[in-house]
């Protein structure tokens, strides 16, 4: 009340007061060894104005009653301070009033978990791995909670709690008569839930099977470069549609208002109901409220009911929607946003963040990844996400992965290595003629989406099934790096914060 009535006082025809607090945990081991840990919590305060057509905001640790009146007053100063060089003016829709709490359902509380359970963890999944032969292995363990509220002009009052972790862990092995060596690292996905998903997870067994996989990669035949047909796993195809339907389709991009983490976007506003992203078996679905997403929520940090806000971003093909954010859509000739507000921490501003963003599986249940797979004559499969570039419009990209096999005769006949695959968003989406059934869906994800400046990361879920596409681009990254396998391998280990 003392922040949102000093801010209406000071001439704000809009407000928001919010109250966050985050704590991180991280811990990496490997070998037998703890490499380090890491642990922390924020907790603060932000007032959000718009004011002569501008928006302003201030944060501060200081949550008593006198200094959020003064964020306030902050926040009317900065909003005020642009009036000569703003280009346009920010309008917001009119909200609903909400009076809300969502409590994500953890079953196990990861931050209740004893240190020593959670090396203890990890630990057995390195073990596993240098039992079956891995010469060097690591593991990990990050988890994130949320504890927000969130006030507003329009009346709303909005308490929520979000948790989340992710284990991961990676293996290599080495030939000590070539010097080469292969790494594989795990498709462990982030899960929005407690420390059952990591009891949950067969982690020891992935990890025992990744040394097998990373030997076989060794000793593989690299790949001949040309168009192939390809079957693309959801433990790869996620970071493709991360890349390649995500960003390109998000507003502030598509608009020119961001242009941090490769530029703005070819999906201009023109392109509404007009672009063929893909072929019509192809749909895209943004919603922040599948069970174990990590971006689902019941309200987005601008206030905004996520239920009932789903929508789709290409459907049957065809460019629907952007996701948005509060005082977007009118700029585009909507409504609404849809409820892609997030802001990372109390002193980040909320901007427009990518909601869970999933392929929608085929019609027919009955298509498997394996049925896919036995209509390709010469083609690859591609499982695990590896390295990725993209251009500034988010056209043109490259993309790798942990393991390739080799399809011949609508079988699968041995590993390949120094495989990347190469097009553009739009080509790429229209060459898929085959998606596995609902049975076949897995979900995937980034814990840290970067966009920004001051940086802010965001956690994404992206639902796939295995997909096939037709005369694809295959590159030989051995060819491409003058030969050096081994460093490639090296460099594609690395572990990537920024998705």
């Amino acid at each position: 009340d003392a922040a949102l009535g000093r801010a209406r006082s000071l001439g704000a025809t809009f407000a928001d007061f919010r109250i966050m607090q985050t704590e991180t945990e991280s811990l990496f081991v490997r070998e037998q060894m703890v490499q380090g840990g890491s642990a922390a919590t924020s907790l603060g305060c932000a007032v959000r104005v718009v004011c002569d057509g501008a928006w302003g905001f201030a944060a501060s640790e200081d949550l008593s009653e006198e200094g959020v009146a003064r964020l306030a007053a902050e926040a009317i100063l900065i909003a005020r301070a642009q009036a000569g060089w703003r280009k346009r003016r920010v309008e917001i829709e009119p909200l609903p009033k909400h009076v809300g709490r969502f409590d994500q359902p953890a079953e196990i509380d990861p931050f209740a978990m004893p240190l020593e359970k959670k090396v203890e963890t990890l630990l057995g999944i390195t073990a596993a791995a240098q039992k079956s032969g891995a010469n060097f292995c690591q593991a990990s363990l990050e988890q994130v909670r949320e504890r927000t509220w969130i006030a507003n002009t329009f009346g709303s009052r909005i308490a929520q709690s979000r948790v989340r972790l992710q284990p991961g862990f990676a293996v290599t092995v080495t030939d000590a008569k070539t010097g080469r060596f292969a790494t594989r690292e795990g498709s462990v996905p982030p899960r929005a839930a407690g420390w059952e998903h990591v009891t949950s997870l067969p982690l020891a067994g992935d990890a025992a099977r990744a040394v097998e996989e990373a030997r076989e990669k060794l000793v593989a035949p690299s790949v001949e470069p040309g168009r192939k047909d390809l079957v693309i796993a959801p433990s790869n195809l996620w970071l493709t549609i991360h890349e390649t339907v995500g960003h390109p389709t998000e507003l502030d991009r598509a608009l020119g208002d961001e242009a941090n983490f490769a530029g703005t976007s070819f999906c201009t506003p023109d392109k509404l109901d007009q672009l063929r992203y893909a072929s019509d078996i192809v749909s895209f679905r943004g919603e922040r409220t599948e069970p174990g997403g990590v971006a689902t929520t019941a309200f987005d940090d601008d206030g905004v009911p996520t239920a009932g806000r789903e929508f789709f971003i290409v459907e049957n093909g065809v460019f629907r929607s952007y996701q948005m954010a509060l005082g977007q859509a009118g700029r585009i000739g909507r409504e609404a946003s849809n409820a892609c507000g997030y802001a990372e921490s109390f002193d980040a501003f909320p901007l427009q963040r990518m909601p869970n963003i999933s392929l929608e599986p085929g019609r027919d249940p009955a298509v498997t990844k394996e049925s896919l797979i036995a209509d390709i004559d010469d083609g690859i499969l591609v499982e695990g996400n590896g390295s990725w570039s993209i251009d500034q419009q988010r056209y043109n990209f490259q993309f790798t992965g942990q393991v390739f096999h080799r399809i011949k005769n609508g079988k699968l006949a041995g590993m390949l290595r120094d495989v990347a695959y190469q097009g553009n968003s739009v080509d790429f989406w229209n060459a898929c003629d085959g998606l596995g059934g609902r049975p076949s869906r897995e979900l995937y994800g980034a814990l840290h989406c970067g966009k920004g400046q001051p940086q802010q990361a965001a956690p994404v879920s992206h639902g796939a099934v295995p997909a096939r596409f037709r005369g694809i681009n295959v590159l030989n990254t051995a060819e491409q790096a003058g030969g050096k396998t081994a460093g490639c391998e090296g460099c594609r280990g690395v572990v990537r914060r920024w998705a």
